[in-house]
């Protein structure tokens, strides 16, 4: 399998990119890996890479991007945090992706039984992990369903501040970057949350709220 060029980039939209990538995930879910040459890959992009994804997505080592989505060397920037929150590094970084590297869609990829999602439904506190869940914090306070034992013992507690923590992410973005705000409304670029179910490989996009 080749790789992404300039005239292949520029041809996509953010609906046949994030195309792209559901059926690269449903490639992964059934095993089906796309035959790709990595080292032959390595050497198409060394003098250039044309990445149509931006995902930002958990430093959980059962959440590698390329993996889930079933892509190759240059196909996708991949952002990975704690919790899959923002900070002006990573937004600038998305910045850098879309408007300079011409990406053409952002994908905010939360995933199930989320250890920093779970640190910040029993608040804690430890060093610099203090600031970071912090910022996970508000999707903790924003569920409200759950009315008793609200706390990481609680599985569907710890999933429905995820799903939150995502949606919140993708708000934030929006709020805090006017540039890719603007691109998003002109539809140059795409931006969608989802979610990983580590157990099964499955995302399941929020269509219904992307922009």
């Amino acid at each position: 399998m080749r790789v992404h060029t300039q005239e292949t980039q520029a041809s996509l939209t953010p609906k046949t990119s994030l195309q792209i990538l559901k059926e690269g995930n449903s490639r992964f879910v059934n095993n089906l890996k796309a035959n790709r040459n990595l080292l032959e890959q390595a050497g198409y992009t060394a003098d250039g890479q044309f990445p149509f994804a931006v995902i930002l997505s958990c430093i959980d080592s059962r959440t590698s991007a390329e993996l889930i989505f079933d892509q190759g060397l240059g196909d996708v920037f991949s952002v990975r945090v704690a919790g899959n929150i923002i900070n002006e590094d990573i937004l600038g970084s998305m910045e850098f992706a879309c408007k300079v590297a011409g990406s053409k869609i952002i994908v905010v990829l939360g995933h199930t039984k989320c250890g920093a999602v779970k640190g910040a439904c029993d608040h804690v506190e430890m060093g610099n992990l203090t600031a970071l869940l912090n910022k996970i914090q508000p999707a903790v306070f924003n569920e409200k369903t759950e009315t008793e034992n609200r706390t990481s013992s609680n599985p569907a507690f710890v999933e429905k501040v995820s799903l939150i923590n995502v949606k919140r992410t993708v708000q934030a973005i929006l709020e805090r970057s006017p540039i890719l705000k603007e691109m998003i409304a002109q539809g140059e670029v795409g931006i969608v949350g989802g979610m990983h179910d580590i157990a099964t490989g499955q995302v399941a996009f929020l269509e219904d709220e992307a922009a």
